[in-house]
């Protein structure tokens, strides 16, 4: 069975560009991609992409979007020339179907940088077939969880199934800096233990995570909660019955506390 993990992408492309702030980011995506296996294709929740019912990248041979602005010429060159997987994301679609999830498909969308920043750290070789499924315009929680939860078929396909996204994601907070009181960590301590505490059952676990703007500092964490939904997704996909997840990642980026989860 694959795995599922939830990554931080970092600020634009500057964990592939070597920004002294991605440091501990840009060492954690090197290591992680050999402790995922082999996957026979990576499926990216990217916090970059939203339609108004999920849609599924299905091109042959995707191009990329830089998707950022203001950067050194070096961020408008860089490359992943992954293959897509049409046929998967078809298949994606009709199990999206069965679940009561209607989806549609997208044969001209590029990979933006939630997938080619973090896989291209990952999975340098960019051999493996990926492919990108968008969020829900609106951003509730619950239908995240419910979308991750449809997609837990592809575990049995030996699909990787990648959330990028920011578990703190404050624009202001990384250029003026975070109050001593660390809204961050309090704000990262509750998401660590949510998604790993052995002490929740399924039912808690999805009742915080609907409702996580009552966690400590949410919405000074996530103003707008776009990267942090692909972590529901995940969480979903998963499974119900899945052990809770392990936080493999912990550590500074630009000066805010950000974490990783893998579900394995």
């Amino acid at each position: 069975m694959s795995k599922v993990l939830y990554l931080p992408h970092g600020g634009g492309p500057l964990p592939v560009l070597g920004d002294p702030g991605h440091a501990q980011l840009t060492d954690f995506l090197k290591a992680i991609g050999s402790k995922l296996g082999q996957p026979s294709a990576i499926l990216v929740v990217s916090a970059h992409w939203e339609t108004t019912s999920p849609t599924i990248l299905s091109a042959e041979k995707p191009d990329l979007l830089y998707d950022y602005t203001g950067f050194p010429e070096a961020a408008y060159s860089i490359d992943y020339p992954a293959p897509g997987f049409p046929d998967l994301a078809f298949q994606i679609q009709e199990q999206l179907s069965v679940a009561g999830i209607s989806a549609e498909l997208d044969g001209s969308r590029g990979y933006d940088h939630g997938l080619f920043i973090p896989l291209k750290l990952m999975f340098p070789d960019a051999q493996i077939p990926c492919l990108q499924i968008s969020l829900i315009q609106g951003l509730d929680p619950a239908r995240h969880i419910e979308l991750g939860r449809a997609l837990n078929f592809l575990r049995d396909q030996n699909v990787l199934i990648v959330g990028s996204g920011m578990s703190f994601h404050n624009m202001q907070a990384f250029f003026r800096g975070i109050p001593e009181s660390r809204p961050d960590q309090q704000f990262d301590n509750w998401l660590s233990k949510v998604c790993c505490s052995e002490q929740l059952t399924s039912v808690e676990r999805d009742h915080e995570l609907i409702n996580w703007e009552q966690a400590p500092f949410a919405r000074y964490c996530h103003p707008r909660e776009e990267h942090l939904l692909p972590l529901h997704v995940c969480y979903g996909a998963a499974g119900v019955d899945a052990p809770p997840a392990k936080q493999v990642f912990n550590d500074d980026v630009l000066g805010t506390k950000v974490s990783a989860f893998l579900w394995v």
